[in-house]
């Protein structure tokens, strides 16, 4: 097959995680015999530093150019800590999601039987979770009507019936592939936007009648998430709780460095780790980069090539087995690997096999 991939390094550790991705996918398809044609793009404080614009013109068309987006992180603590940066590294990821469309935002969390003692829950409440947070990307607060002053702020949490309809259809599209349990989860006991997602999702359901559907407020499913995580099987959701949900399942995992995601919706897909920029490990070669290239499994698995994914997962766990780990899931007194260590002993692994 002949893939035209767009790289996005963007800010912080994302060049070096990048750079191990890289090395997976292009193992991958030597190994498999694939044409990958890879062109790198400016996104985020990068580019705000390049060329003023956080998601230049020629970045969107280097995306919509391609068959996928290949994408790390953005952020920088010169425009975290500035409150009058008029233009900032997130602006550029909005950007990127609304111009290509993408509104529905895949986040798998999957626990690790290795790694189950660096999770904050007890072993016994997190072995086997195993779940997917549906994330509608491109509507509500994000997106909405804003307005700043020195004395008020809003933002409006904006959404219509075809936004809704469409994310709910893409969870349940997963909850037929998996267990046949979705949850929905609003807010719609205080907020006007909630109710209509879940009037809507009474109305879908109907056309989903093996799946069994459940309805929960945001602040029970964050609890319900600690205290019984394998509860859930497929979760949809709007884009602001979403955002905070998804976070929060990738702690249970014990590191938001082992958790890929992807983007699809109206053009190029994008597949990213879950993760932020981390600033403070830029350059000291100690950043996880299991989820970007676990982001590379997903990407050649949207494209129904499952045994380049698997091949990639296989090794993935081989190099947690063999504890070739960076320190932050590291056991105590094992030896210590670098990002380019591990990206470099999985590379090897794919290229033995």
């Amino acid at each position: 097959m002949k893939l035209k991939i767009a790289v996005l390094p963007g800010d912080g550790i994302g060049p070096e995680i990048m750079e191990q991705g890289m090395k997976v996918m292009n193992a991958i398809g030597e190994k498999f015999g694939h044409e990958i044609e890879t062109k790198e793009a400016l996104c985020g404080a990068h580019a705000i530093d390049e060329t003023g614009d956080p998601f230049p013109e020629d970045t969107f068309k280097t995306c919509m150019d391609a068959d996928a987006v290949l994408f790390a992180s953005v952020g920088d603590p010169k425009y975290d800590n500035n409150p009058n940066a008029k233009v900032r590294p997130e602006q550029g990821l909005l950007a990127m999601r609304k111009k290509l469309g993408l509104f529905a935002n895949i986040r798998p969390v999957e626990t690790f039987d290795c790694l189950i003692h660096k999770s904050p829950l007890k072993d016994e409440l997190v072995k086997g979770a195993d779940f997917i947070c549906i994330r509608e990307l491109t509507g509500g607060m994000y997106f909405g009507e804003k307005y700043e002053d020195n004395n008020k702020a809003y933002d409006t949490n904006y959404y219509t019936r075809p936004e809704i309809e469409r994310i709910l259809r893409v969870g349940y599209d997963y909850a037929m592939k998996r267990h046949k349990h979705l949850t929905v989860v609003d807010k719609a006991n205080v907020l006007a936007s909630s109710r209509l997602w879940r009037k809507v999702a009474q109305e879908v359901e109907k056309d989903y009648p093996e799946v069994i559907t459940d309805y929960m407020f945001v602040d029970n499913a964050a609890m319900r998430m600690i205290q019984d995580p394998r509860f859930f099987d497929v979760i949809v959701t709007e884009n602001t709780f979403g955002d905070i949900l998804t976070d929060e399942g990738s702690c249970i995992t014990g590191s938001m460095g082992l958790l890929p995601s992807a983007s699809t919706g109206e053009h190029t897909p994008v597949f990213e780790p879950i993760h932020g920029s981390w600033p403070q490990a830029k350059g000291k070669n100690i950043a996880n980069p299991l989820a970007q290239i676990l982001s590379v499994a997903m990407l050649f698995e949207y494209f129904n090539l499952k045994k380049e994914g698997a091949l990639i997962r296989e090794a993935v766990n081989a190099s947690l087995d063999q504890l070739v780990r960076t320190p932050e899931i590291q056991v105590e007194g094992g030896a210590t690997y670098g990002t380019k260590e591990v990206g470099q002993w999985i590379t090897d692994y794919i290229r033995k096999k």
